[in-house]
């Protein structure tokens, strides 16, 4: 059995909240009884982006078990390298990263567009990615993470900036059918549907959830939710083969 553990959305501001938030979903991973097979942190590392928040992040997202992230909307590429990836030569192209676990591959791909809040996956992105998958074996499961879903969730402000030019990733995820699932966050709301044949699954916000369209409240952030606590999903692949989700609530200390 394999689990792997996936936070998104922190959105680290410099602010006590987001950085109380992150620091006990943390904390409650590595206080867990099992060795995790990796944790997977989906985008929107900061918020606004600074150096600050991304030294701030470096320190909060410390964890006992193998850790991978990838960019979001917030992110901005050269100061999530640098900042939080400790490049001293960060450059200007996707970040992109893969786990090789005992069992399992993890690829992570970055799907921010610079400058825009949409996500979409770079050429260069895919034919890494297309790479990882030819040269895993075909009884190796592989977990394709990003931050923007490529689907419609049926929440008009997360569906106008999600991944766009899906049609590029499911052709390729056709042509290995070792992909046996894609993670993504984005959307602050825990989510389940299915892409390109296989399950897509939506980590819930850290820092925040947002309202359901069938939720909403009039206002200018009606969308927004703030006291619901934040969120983990634990994704488990069994001996079986078989992928089950979970999805837990952290209380923060007090």
């Amino acid at each position: 059995m394999k689990v792997i553990a996936q936070l998104s959305d922190v959105h680290i501001d410099g602010g006590p909240r987001a950085a109380a938030r992150t620091r006990a979903v943390m904390e409650y991973l590595d206080a867990l009884p099992y060795d995790l097979d990796a944790v997977l942190v989906s985008g929107d590392i900061a918020d606004t982006p600074t150096a600050a928040e991304y030294e701030e992040a470096r320190e909060l997202l410390v964890s006992r078990h193998p850790l991978v992230v990838c960019p979001g909307n917030h992110d901005e590429r050269t100061a999530f390298r640098r900042g939080l990836l400790g490049q001293e030569d960060p450059g200007f192209g996707p970040v992109n990263q893969v786990l090789h676990g005992e069992g399992f591959v993890l690829a992570a791909c970055d799907s921010s567009v610079p400058g825009e809040h949409h996500g979409r996956l770079e050429d260069s992105t895919l034919a890494w990615l297309d790479a990882i998958l030819t040269r895993t074996p075909h009884e190796v499961p592989v977990l394709v993470a990003f931050h923007h879903p490529p689907v419609p969730l049926h929440t008009p402000y997360v569906d106008d900036i999600r991944q766009f030019g899906e049609e590029r990733l499911a052709e390729l995820a056709h042509r290995h059918p070792h992909v046996r699932a894609f993670l993504c966050g984005h959307a602050h709301t825990a989510a389940v549907t299915t892409f390109a044949g296989r399950p897509l699954l939506v980590a819930p916000g850290v820092a925040s959830s947002i309202r359901l369209p069938w939720e909403r409240q009039a206002g200018p952030d009606h969308h927004i939710h703030l006291d619901e606590p934040p969120c983990v999903a634990f994704h488990v692949l069994g001996d079986d083969g078989r992928l089950t989700t979970h999805y837990r609530i952290v209380v923060e200390r007090r």
